[in-house]
């Protein structure tokens, strides 16, 4: 009989979290720590791999010791992660080889210009479903061994792993045993064939990356490994689910039937729409990722990937210094009449879907001697609600379906202001979860459902409750602040 508790690990761009639940999917403790961002030239963001593993050991501690629990009473991990971000690392002794270059990294900006003058984007696309962008992780491991010469010579060597997050905890965990991901996280390197499920060796080509380096990639409810030589847990624990944290909260969401859909609102804004069995390729500018059912097979979603969504709130604060805290904004928003005509689009790392220009940055618009520090705020927390209804059209268009409600998560869904104009600019109702950790939740319930620890389906579907916000602005008001959204945005992508 399995052990009573699931151990959810959710690594985040940020930080990292653990979550302790029981049989019956209710949690007993988690933790949460951030880690240090590096930023070492304009556009380059980089984490310490090394460090990313010592706060995963210090979450498990600190939600071991909350639960009361023993770790050896743990049946079954999840992992879910930062998708995008690649780790290097040397295949006997588990050492990193140099900082992990994170998702929201731009310096393969030149590079994507290239390949695209090449000729390689379409035939790239129907493979993978995704476009030639910073972003995703092929265009990062071609820069790594296009400019350290060392990395050939260790992956001509055997001597080389490379990976997502999610493979560099695996390794981690099981004493570097298991060089594995799963097909989420796959589909997100443009090294992955989408349709065969496998890596595909005219990609590894184009982005000059070695098949021996790469993971082997399988799905996300497979049995992974035990877990070895990482206290604080003892060995032998299964791993029975890897999911990227757009997927996960996808499935926590219990978004896993054909039509279902959801956003997250965490530093970036990610907008998903499950399809089942079907393979859509967009033709305007959403991207074709593999998601899972409810059984943890692998279906296929229609993503749009916002690259600044909660980020434009911190930069309010520790950048421009006008806010103390993030709360402070919903206040702010409420009792400012308007933003002034100001409209702030915060393409800090570039704009993602539907326009997928890494060389646009952000611009503040319409400012006038009485714009104020307020008006600024207002339209700073505005434009996460204006990029996403700028990509809920192309998702119901490109999907064949019409979203007639739209669930969400994250951090910024506790703004109850933004969450209302949300509905007001999709003129349809908003449903907000009620508990947190989406994505944990959904990487943590795969792995409960695939080792049996959790028993019932429709009992954990119970589990997520929402509050709804219904639309209440008029056409003629929505219609016109859509206007001077859509004007900003053409001035700065002319």
């Amino acid at each position: 009989m399995p052990l009573p508790y699931v151990l959810a690990i959710d690594q985040g761009t940020t930080g990292s979290r653990a979550i302790l639940y029981s049989n019956h999917g209710t949690i007993k403790g988690s933790a949460y720590k951030e880690f240090r961002q590096y930023y070492p030239q304009p556009g380059w963001v980089e984490h310490d791999a090394a460090e990313i593993v010592a706060s995963i050991k210090h979450v498990i501690a600190e939600a071991l010791r909350k639960a009361n629990i023993s770790a050896k009473a743990i049946g079954a991990i999840g992992i879910t992660n930062q998708r995008e971000t690649i780790v290097l690392w040397d295949r006997k002794s588990g050492t990193p080889l140099g900082r992990a270059v994170v998702w929201q990294d731009r310096r393969t900006e030149a590079l994507c210009h290239a390949l695209r003058k090449e000729g390689y984007e379409d035939s790239v696309r129907q493979k993978t479903g995704l476009f030639f962008d910073p972003y995703f992780s092929g265009t990062k491991l071609r820069w790594s061994f296009d400019h350290e010469p060392g990395m050939k010579r260790k992956a001509r060597s055997g001597a080389l792993c490379v990976g997502t997050v999610d493979s560099w905890l695996l390794a981690n965990l099981t004493g570097q045993s298991v060089h594995a991901t799963d097909y989420t996280n796959a589909s997100r390197t443009l090294l992955f064939d989408i349709r065969r499920k496998k890596w595909d060796t005219d990609l590894l080509r184009i982005f000059h990356v070695p098949k021996s380096v790469l993971p082997v990639a399988l799905p996300s409810n497979s049995r992974f490994g035990v877990t070895k030589n990482f206290a604080p847990l003892p060995n032998g624990i299964p791993i029975h689910s890897l999911l990227g944290d757009q997927q996960a909260a996808l499935y926590g969401q219990s978004c896993y039937a054909p039509g279902t859909s959801k956003t997250t609102y965490g530093t970036g804004c990610f907008l998903l729409v499950n399809l089942g069995t079907r393979l859509v390729h967009s033709k305007s500018g959403l991207v074709t990722t593999i998601a899972c059912d409810h059984k943890g097979d692998p279906v296929y979603a229609l993503e749009a990937s916002i690259f600044i969504g909660g980020a434009a709130i911190q930069w309010l604060r520790d950048g421009l210094k006008l806010i103390k805290r993030a709360r402070e904004t919903e206040a702010i928003a409420r009792r400012t009449r308007d933003s002034g005509g100001v409209v702030v689009v915060p393409a800090f790392t570039g704009l993602g879907a539907p326009y997928w220009r890494p060389d646009v940055r952000g611009a503040i618009f319409g400012i006038t001697r009485g714009t104020t520090r307020e008006m600024v705020i207002k339209a700073t927390l505005d434009s996460i609600a204006f990029q996403v209804r700028e990509v809920f059209d192309l998702m119901c268009q490109e999907g064949g379906i019409g979203i007639q409600e739209l669930k969400v998560d994250g951090g910024a869904t506790r703004n109850a202001y933004l969450m209302q104009l949300q509905s007001n600019l999709l003129a349809i109702p908003i449903l907000r979860a009620r508990v947190g950790e989406l994505t944990a939740w959904g990487v943590g319930r795969l792995a409960g459902l695939a080792s049996g620890v959790f028993k019932r389906m429709s009992i954990l579907d119970r589990k997520v409750r929402y509050e709804r916000f219904t639309p209440k602005m008029s056409v003629p008001q929505r219609s016109e602040r859509i206007r001077q959204w859509q004007c900003a945005i053409r001035q700065l992508t002319a």
